[in-house]
């Protein structure tokens, strides 16, 4: 179960909503099949991304059984199961494994913040062992849950303590801690990279695998830079993930969410907006986005299909 090993793109997919804001769940096999036909190796589901701290506990569970039906094997699915109440989040695991789900993440709670290594391991102890038949990966996105363990202490401490902790979910922009994470004495843990700008830094480090946002509207792009690497051609992966930076960059002009299911709307995948309190772009906005994309020649290298002109 330790030894558990992910590999490649995997998107953190987000959940389509329709025009009253009530999950759109025939949205979700289109959606994934154009994931994976763009190169993706898995998917990360309800996660930040699939605002899955926005949705009920109801709804999670039918985005999961969409999701894992929609896969049909073809990729694994992990269901990020992270809740304030330990108790339901408890619940979403034992759904995951009910679901026919590959793996289960969590992050920890946030409203009343974890401040210390050992709560952490309780709470992700708990939440693992509501599922001890699938893997479990810590979600350690710090400037979300305020949580600022020492995430190299807890998989030091978990080793012995979670008997499926597998690894990570690593978003946070320290390359030594990602790296420090994976030479732990304990086990040997499988870490994952989550944040997409810097995927040239975490290979370069020992990343194997990660999980990103703009997988959903770029993985072409990804796909390449990994090509590159392999080829040993490190000028050309620098050339491609400065295009990455680039396109992060023209988002965080607006509203991330809200930009990202605006761009997968041009890219023929509509997703509809988001669920409060994130935003949905307004017109001007998503005009303003296109044109910057553009500016940067986006569509050219996306490697997507689009609704619009280039």
């Amino acid at each position: 179960m330790s030894e558990m090993q992910l590999n490649g793109l995997i998107a953190a997919t987000v959940t389509p909503f329709d025009s009253a804001g009530v999950v759109d769940l025939t949205a979700i096999k289109p959606m994934i099949d154009r994931l994976i036909e763009s190169g993706v190796t898995g998917l990360y589901v309800c996660g930040s991304t699939g605002e899955g701290m926005s949705l009920t506990c109801q709804e999670r569970k039918s985005v999961v059984e969409a999701s894992v039906t929609a896969s049909n094997g073809r990729v694994p699915v992990i269901v990020q199961v992270g809740h304030n109440s330990i108790t339901d989040a408890c619940d979403l695991a034992k759904h995951a494994v009910d679901a026919g789900a590959n793996v289960v993440s969590a992050t920890c709670p946030s409203y009343f913040k974890v401040a210390d290594t050992e709560t952490l391991l309780s709470c992700m102890g708990q939440i693992a062992n509501a599922a001890p038949q699938l893997p479990f990966y810590y979600y350690h996105i710090p400037a979300l849950t305020g949580s600022q363990i020492d995430v190299v202490d807890f998989l030091e401490r978990g080793g012995a303590r979670i008997p499926n902790l597998a690894g990570l979910k690593y978003t946070n922009t320290l390359i030594h801690e990602f790296q420090a994470c994976q030479y732990t004495r304990s086990r040997n843990f499988d870490v994952v990279w989550g944040c997409d700008e810097m995927l040239l830094a975490a290979l370069a480090s020992g990343a194997t695998a990660a999980i990103g946002s703009t997988y959903n509207i770029a993985a072409p792009l990804y796909c390449r830079i990994i090509e590159a690497i392999d080829a040993g051609d490190w000028k050309t992966a620098r050339r491609l993930q400065y295009h990455s930076v680039a396109m992060v960059n023209v988002m965080k002009s607006f509203p991330f969410h809200g930009a990202l299911k605006a761009i997968m709307s041009m890219l023929k995948m509509p997703v509809g907006s988001c669920r409060l309190p994130l935003n949905e772009l307004t017109e001007n906005e998503t005009v303003s986005l296109q044109n910057g994309l553009k500016d940067i020649g986006f569509f050219d290298w996306c490697g997507h299909e689009t609704q619009i002109g280039r």
